[in-house]
Formats: structure tokens, sequence, C-alpha cells
């Protein structure tokens, strides 16, 4: 399911996955195929670890990636899950044929 909130984003920051919603923050980024694909990685992903593990080891995976860099949006850019998503968000079958902790090669890369 899809929401729209305009309010709910920081900066540059327009799509977020919160299981089971996608949440946008226009409703025009509705059609935007690539980010709704990026962020329906994001759902399986969330789905694969029972949803809240996967927030806790998403935020533990940020913390530790900004002190290593001191800077956060760099931490957010490396994340694995992120990095899963954003390599594979083009591919629109990617979601179906994923396999099961696809983030866990993205750790150490």
């Amino acid at each position: 399911m899809i929401l729209v909130f305009k309010h709910f984003f920081y900066k540059n920051y327009v799509g977020l996955s919160l299981w089971p919603f996608i949440i946008l923050k226009e409703d025009s980024l509705k059609t935007d195929e690539v980010l709704i694909n990026h962020e329906r990685i994001h759902l399986k992903q969330q789905q694969e670890l029972l949803i809240l593990p996967f927030y806790i080891l998403y935020f533990l995976e940020w913390l530790v990636r900004t002190i290593l860099y001191l800077n956060s949006y760099r931490a957010y850019q490396n994340i694995s899950f992120e990095r899963e998503a954003y390599d594979n968000e083009k591919d629109m079958d990617y979601p179906s044929k994923r396999r099961t902790f696809g983030f866990l090669k993205y750790l150490t890369r």
C-alpha cells in the first residue's frame, strides 16, 4: 500500500518503507517505478528479518558507519540494505527473484 505524507520527510528524502507501507513525499512519485521498486526491495528485506530486527540492524549499521565516516549521509549511502536497493532498483524483477538475505553481500563491499 502506498501512502503520501508531505511533511514526513527530511531534506532530499522522498520515499520510505515502513512495513507494510511505502510512504512517499508527493503524490506524483507514485509513478516513479524505480523509486517504488527501491522501496519494494526494502519491504522484502523487512519481511525476511521479521520487521523489527530490520529496523534495529538498519539503525545499528547506520550508527557504526556514521562513526566510521564521520558523515551521516555517507553512512546512509553505505548501509548494506541501501546498497542492495540502489544497486538493483532498476531491475523490476529483482524483488521477486532476489535471494534471501541478499543484503549480506553488501556488508563488506
